[in-house]
């Protein structure tokens, strides 16, 4: 075989290494998220939703720098979002980047923002 052809997996191969892979995911995730469970209280840094009972399986762990390999022991990375606010701060980026292609302020807060605010300035 040429160092160009690639190997395939045969589907219960590429299945195992799903697997394996997703696994590993769930171990690094449960750890870090039971750390910072211990260390924060169940409130939602954002919306300053308390969660209690079944609601705390709604808090997620979310990385203040993105890379999810960051854990520090101290939790200074982390921050408990529930799944709300968690979802808003990793769209966020991508709404301020479609203001800026119509022309809107970014600066804006997001709770103010108009969906039709700039279509008069398309349709011209």
């Amino acid at each position: 075989m040429s160092s160009k052809q690639k190997k395939t997996l045969s589907p219960e191969a590429l299945e195992q290494r799903l697997e394996a892979m997703r696994d590993e995911h769930r171990q690094r995730q449960s750890g870090y998220r039971e750390q910072a469970l211990k260390l924060f209280p169940h409130v939602c840094a954002r919306c300053t939703r308390e969660l209690e009972g079944k609601k705390i399986r709604e808090l997620t762990v979310h990385h203040k720098d993105h890379n999810h390999d960051n854990n520090p022991p101290d939790g200074s990375n982390w921050e408990l979002l529930c799944v709300y606010c968690h979802d808003h701060e990793h769209t966020r980026g991508v709404q301020e980047d479609r203001d800026a292609e119509v022309g809107s302020n970014a600066a804006k807060p997001s709770l103010s923002h108009s969906p039709f605010a700039a279509l008069a300035n398309l349709k011209k």
